[in-house]
C-alpha cells in the first residue's frame, strides 16, 4: 500500500514534469568538444537540449555513485576483516563447547558442564 501511494504521490508528479521539461527544451543545440574553433568545430554534436540535460544528469549520478563507492571502500575492508574474526571465534567457540561437553562430570552436580556451555548469538 505505501509503494503505490509512493508512485502516485511522487513518481508519477516527477515523470509529468520531466515530461513537460522534455516538451518545453526540444530546441536543437549543437555541443562542441573542440575548443580551437568555435565556427567549425572538428568535433560536435547536435542533439535536443532536454537530451543534453538528461545525459549530463545520469553523467553526474555515475560520477557520483563511482565517488562514493570509493570512498566507502575502507569501510567494506574492515567489514570483511572482521567477519573473518567473527567466523574465527564461532569456530572457536564451537570447539571449546563440544571439548566442554566431552569432559565428564565431577563432584556432586552430575550435569555440571551443561550450564558452563557457552551459546554465541545467532546472527
Amino acid at each position: 500500500m505505501a509503494r503505490k501511494l509512493l508512485i502516485w504521490l511522487v513518481l508519477v508528479p516527477l515523470a509529468i514534469v520531466i515530461l513537460m521539461f522534455a516538451v518545453a527544451n526540444r530546441d536543437l543545440v549543437t555541443v562542441s568538444f573542440d575548443p580551437f574553433s568555435a565556427a567549425q568545430p572538428a568535433a560536435s554534436l547536435t542533439m535536443p537540449l532536454f537530451v543534453l540535460i538528461f545525459i549530463l544528469v545520469l553523467l553526474g549520478v555515475f560520477v557520483g555513485g563511482i565517488a562514493a563507492w570509493m570512498r566507502q571502500s575502507h569501510y567494506r575492508r574492515t567489514a570483511r576483516v572482521l567477519e573473518g574474526d567473527v567466523a574465527g571465534l564461532r569456530r572457536e567457540v564451537a570447539l571449546l563447547n563440544e571439548r566442554l561437553a566431552a569432559v565428564p562430570p565431577q563432584g556432586e552436580a552430575p550435569d555440571e558442564s551443561a550450564h558452563l556451555a557457552f551459546h554465541p548469538p545467532r546472527s
